[in-house]
């Protein structure tokens, strides 16, 4: 078990598999765009999957594959195929702003995808053009609607709540889930290399509780292990919102996740800077226990806590598109 100084055990991997991506959301790429890792550098899909295995036979028993976009990399249905096989895993998610989506569904649920997070923070075209830089709106609506007709046991829309840009839109995300099995997750706009956070632009999960509530009623859901979320329902509606507070109410506490960026690396805090190349291990011919006490030295090096939204501004760490989101 992957199992910190803390306490904490550690059952959910998210694994980026790119770092490139089909639109250019202002939060996520700098406006200069990222130096992208040559291909080389990027786990292939054996060293994803022997990773994989590794971390289920350790405990993990939920896998989220990231990106970039994750449904651009060639073959990407090969590589979901293999990991869904893996005996032990009982969830295998997808992040993906839905452009691709529509043409990939039967695929990955076929080889046993039971989770998808659509990104998608406005229901305006003007601003989904403005927030992403691309013309891309009606893709990503077919790609949640082809999901809903599917029928995935969980459809998440993420959404990040940003001042000046979005937050007036809340209540229309709220009033989707009347008629529709979607959980809309608000996430607060958090501080990463190049992506211009700034304060005045920040909607903490309060001002947006304080505004849905303004027009629908919330009632608060029970509370789910390990669960980044807080959610509610308004009554009567058949889907629910969560609020992901991770700068005003962090969830450091009970923090189960680890990632894997593209190129190979294992950050064991998405705020923390500190990682281990799993990637050159495996290349320099590194056994399986090798890389099991790689993995379970830098797991106990993990902090409590990130150190807090303001100096969050100042870390240096990765764009998030480098990261995996």
């Amino acid at each position: 078990m992957l199992k910190d100084s803390f306490g904490r055990f550690h059952s959910y991997l998210r694994i980026s598999l790119t770092e490139r991506c089909n639109l250019r959301c202002v939060y996520c790429m700098p406006p200069e765009g990222v130096d992208l890792s040559p291909k080389s550098h990027l786990l292939t899909f054996e060293e994803i999957e022997r990773l994989a295995h590794l971390f289920v036979r350790h405990g993990v028993n939920k896998i989220r594959l990231t990106g970039g976009e994750p449904l651009i990399r060639k073959e990407v249905t090969t590589l979901v195929r293999a990991i869904g096989n893996i005996h032990g895993l009982e969830t295998l998610a997808i992040t993906t702003n839905g452009i691709l989506l529509k043409q990939y569904l039967p695929e990955l649920k076929e080889a046993g995808v039971n989770q998808l997070n659509i990104s998608l923070d406005t229901l305006n075209r003007e601003k989904y053009r403005k927030v992403t830089l691309r013309d891309d709106f009606d893709r990503t609506m077919q790609g949640i609607h082809a999901a809903l007709a599917a029928g995935f046991s969980s459809i998440k829309v993420n959404c990040v709540v940003m001042k000046g840009i979005n937050e007036d839109e809340l209540t229309d995300f709220v009033s989707w889930t009347e008629h529709l099995p979607l959980e809309v997750r608000f996430i607060e706009f958090m501080p990463f290399s190049g992506n211009q956070w700034k304060t005045e632009g920040f909607v903490s999960f309060h001002e947006q509780l304080l505004q849905i509530k303004k027009k629908f009623p919330l009632e608060k859901l029970n509370d789910v292990e390990n669960e980044t979320a807080v959610n509610y329902r308004v009554p009567g509606f058949i889907g629910q919102v969560g609020f992901i507070s991770s700068m005003t109410n962090a969830f450091c506490g009970s923090c189960n996740r680890l990632r894997i960026t593209a190129n190979g690396s294992l950050k064991v805090c998405l705020f923390g800077a500190y990682e281990v190349c799993l990637r050159d291990l495996m290349r320099a011919g590194a056994s399986d226990e090798a890389l099991e006490a790689a993995i379970a030295e830098a797991v106990q090096r993990k902090k409590a806590a990130h150190d807090g939204m303001l100096n969050l501004v100042d870390l240096e760490n990765r764009p998030m598109i480098l990261i995996g989101g």
